[in-house]
C-alpha cells in the first residue's frame, strides 16, 4: 500500500505564542524529504506535532495517515499506526534496558491491538532480530544490555534511536537534527546506518542545518521553513546551497516570514 502522511493548513501554539503558522506538506511511502531552515524558525515544532507531545496545541488544520485523523490519537496510538520520530535530545530511562524496552515497543508496533500483560515477541526470535540489526548497523551486542540513554554519549544517543527505527519498521519517520552534536565521522555513520535500514521501506523527514546526513539519503524534496511556514521547496540542490551558503537568499525573498522569525527569536530568548 502507498501509505501518505499528510499536512494541511497546519497551525501550533506553545502556550498563547503561534510557532507553525499554515503548514502544508504531504509525503508518501517511500520518499525522502529534507526540512531545513534556520534557528528558531519551528522545525522540531512540526516534528513534535506529528508526533502529539501535550506542549503543543494544534489550533487549526489537520494531519492524516492514509486517512485517518492523526491528531485524534494519542501519541502511544500514533507509534502503534506507524509514525516514528527520532528525538534530537532522547530522554534516559534509567533501570530500563535497551533490549526490554525494544521487545515491548516492536511488539506493541507489530501488534497494535495488544494491550499491557498480553504476550511479547518470543524471546528467541526477538533476540535474533536485534542481533542481526545491531550487526547491521555495526553495534556492539553489549549496547542493548545497558539502559536507554542512560549516560550514552551524543552519538550514542543517536545510534540507540537509529537501532529503534531499524527494529521498529515505522510507516513514516521524524529525525530531529539525527547529527546535531556528532562529529563527522559519527554523522556519517549516522547517514550510512540510516540508509542500511532502507529508506525507501518507509517515508522520512529528515530535519537538518547540514548536508551531511543527506550524503546516503538524496531527499527527493527540501522544504525551507521560516517563520512557522514552508516558504520553499526544491530537490536535493536546495539542502546544498543552503549548506554551502546559508539562509540570506531566502531571508531577502520571505521577508515577512523572516519578520515573523526574528519575533519567535525574540520571544524565546526573553523567556
Amino acid at each position: 500500500m502507498n501509505h501518505i502522511l499528510k499536512i494541511e493548513n497546519l497551525h501550533v501554539s506553545v502556550g498563547d505564542k503561534p510557532i507553525l503558522r499554515g503548514v502544508n506538506l504531504t509525503i508518501k511511502h517511500g520518499e525522502t524529504h529534507a526540512l531545513m531552515g534556520p534557528n528558531g524558525s519551528g522545525k522540531s515544532t512540526l516534528g513534535l506535532a506529528i508526533m502529539g507531545h501535550p506542549g503543543y496545541t494544534v489550533t487549526e488544520g489537520s494531519i492524516t495517515l492514509d486517512g485517518e485523523d492523526v491528531l485524534a490519537m494519542a501519541p502511544d496510538e500514533r507509534a502503534r499506526t506507524g509514525i516514528f520520530m527520532a528525538f534530537q535530545r532522547p530522554m534516559a530511562i534509567p533501570g530500563v534496558k535497551m533490549a526490554d524496552f525494544l521487545r515491548h515497543a516492536t511488539t506493541n508496533v507489530r501488534n497494535p491491538d495488544r494491550k499491557e500483560g498480553e504476550e511479547l515477541i518470543p524471546m528467541r526470535e526477538f533476540r535474533k532480530e536485534l542481533k542481526e540489526k545491531m550487526a547491521h548497523l555495526r553495534m556492539d551486542v553489549e549496547f542493548a544490555r545497558r539502559y536507554v540513554n542512560d549516560g550514552f554519549s551524543g552519538g550514542e544517543m543517536k545510534r540507540a534511536e537509529i537501532l529503534q527505527l531499524a527494529m521498529l519498521q515505522p510507516k513514516f519517520a521524524v529525525l530531529d537534527e539525527t547529527d546535531s552534536g556528532l562529529d563527522a565521522d559519527a554523522v556519517r555513520l549516522a547517514s550510512e546506518s540510516i540508509a542500511d535500514i532502507g529508506r525507501e521501506k518507509m517515508g522520512l523527514l529528515i530535519i537538518t542545518h547540514h548536508d551531511k546526513l543527506l550524503v546516503h539519503n538524496p531527499p527527493e524534496f527540501t522544504h525551507v521553513m521560516l517563520g512557522g511556514r514552508l516558504v520553499e521547496t526544491g530537490g536535493k540542490e536546495l539542502a546544498v546551497e543552503l549548506h554551502e551558503h546559508g539562509y540570506d537568499r531566502i531571508r531577502k525573498s520571505y521577508p515577512e516570514a523572516e519578520a515573523a522569525n526574528q519575533e519567535m527569536l525574540a520571544e524565546e530568548t526573553a523567556v
